[in-house]
């Protein structure tokens, strides 16, 4: 019994001793890739095989492993795929919106005045500097400006005329200001000096015929005029008085506005309008070529563009406007991205490459991961078939031990 026990001993020992070493050896070899993960020294001397050899060719996998997915995963081709399938109208829509809705957002959110202050610095060097230097570069032109004064002259100073209203105010404006009787009192009074008066009494002597010119040689007007200027001299309330009653009874406010509300261009002839639109061209552009810079400056520094743009930037905050074209916004600029990549996305990719330095990436990527991070992802990965070649390499050795168990119950 003792005899044939030690012979089945004999006959099972190889099939189990071949599995445990298959098993085991490839356990040992698959750890053998990641661990050790430092060198080991003995004696000052490293021993082989330490470390694994993963983290000993880490330097080395990392360039490989980007020239692998540079060569055949992220090609130009590929990426540029890539960039058309993120790069959609409608992804590209959406970012534009998200990102105006966020400016929008942060402009009213803006308590500083962070906004309205680069607005005001923009519209300052706008109407301040750099649209005084483009009117001075177009000035230069013979023909600057002319169908915009033209343009003005026949749709507005053409067809312009006072309503009654106007011609009421502007009349009683000339008589209360301009033509007021104390003014008209003062005028009379400093135009009948001794030598118009004189002058006025020569000409009523020599010029009149007739009945006329008896009472002009016989009375002469000289006496006359200066009992006038007395007059206004020395009764001056009495004096604008009389005049008041005058202007009333000759019914001159009525005469003014009349005249007033037939004032019109369209009225003249139609070489006189002809003319008076060169020489309105000519005063106008004239007076941009030499005075348009300095108007557009001194108009600029007198405006407090602070204030304009806080007042725009509220403006923009509570307009519905601005809400409602938002989105249609988004969309053209979305088109005008999407028209602009179809023709030069290629282009752009093969500048991107270098730039994004996506090879050199990888490999830092890759060198910086510890000996242990590598083993766990790889793990993570294929865990199952690791396992499975340590099971294969015990069924291997189970039937490498079984096969010598045969040869020797037959020898």
């Amino acid at each position: 019994m003792f005899l044939g026990f030690n012979n089945w001993w004999q006959y099972a020992l190889p099939p189990v001793a071949g599995a445990v070493i298959g098993y085991f050896t490839n356990d040992l070899a698959i750890n053998m890739l990641f661990r050790p993960y430092r060198p080991i020294y003995v004696f000052k001397k490293r021993l082989p095989f330490t470390p694994g050899l993963i983290p000993r060719n880490q330097e080395r996998l990392a360039k490989r492993v980007s020239d692998t997915i540079m060569g055949s995963l992220l090609t130009p081709s590929e990426l540029q795929n890539l960039a058309k399938r993120l790069l959609q109208t409608e992804r590209v829509e959406g970012a534009i919106t998200w990102l105006l809705q966020l400016a929008l957002k942060q402009i009213k959110e803006d308590k500083n005045n962070k906004t309205a202050r680069i607005l005001a610095d923009i519209l300052k060097d706008l109407f301040g500097e750099s649209f005084p230097k483009l009117l001075r570069a177009l000035a230069r032109k013979e023909d600057f400006f002319q169908a915009q004064i033209d343009q003005i002259f026949d749709r507005i100073l053409l067809e312009f005329t006072l309503t009654e209203t106007q011609a009421k105010q502007l009349s009683d404006w000339l008589l209360k200001v301009v033509f007021s009787p104390d003014f008209l009192r003062e005028s009379l009074v400093n135009f009948l000096t001794d030598r118009n008066i004189n002058v006025i009494d020569e000409g009523f002597r020599e010029k009149t015929s007739g009945t006329y010119w008896v009472v002009a040689n016989l009375f002469g007007v000289k006496n006359t005029l200066h009992r006038l200027r007395a007059f206004c001299l020395d009764e001056k309330e009495t004096a604008n008085l009389r005049i008041k009653e005058i202007l009333l009874s000759l019914e001159v406010r009525t005469r003014l506005k009349e005249f007033f509300l037939s004032l019109s261009l369209q009225n003249l002839p139609v070489a006189t309008v002809r003319q008076l639109r060169e020489t309105t061209g000519k005063i106008v552009r004239q007076y941009i070529q030499e005075k348009g810079v300095d108007f557009l400056q001194d108009f600029s520094s007198s405006i407090d563009w602070d204030k304009v743009a806080i007042l725009i930037i509220s403006r923009l905050q509570s307009s519905t406007v601005v809400n409602s074209s938002m989105e249609l916004v988004s969309k053209e600029l979305a088109l005008i991205l999407e028209r602009y990549l179809e023709e030069d996305l290629e282009k752009i990719v093969a500048q991107a490459i270098p730039i994004l330095s996506i090879d050199q990436v990888i490999i830092d990527r890759v060198k910086g991961t510890s000996p242990e991070q590598l083993e766990n992802a790889t793990q993570s990965i294929v865990k199952s078939e690791l396992q499975a070649i340590v099971n294969l390499g015990g069924v291997l050795g189970f039937f490498i031990g079984t096969l010598q168990a045969v040869i020797l119950f037959f020898n």
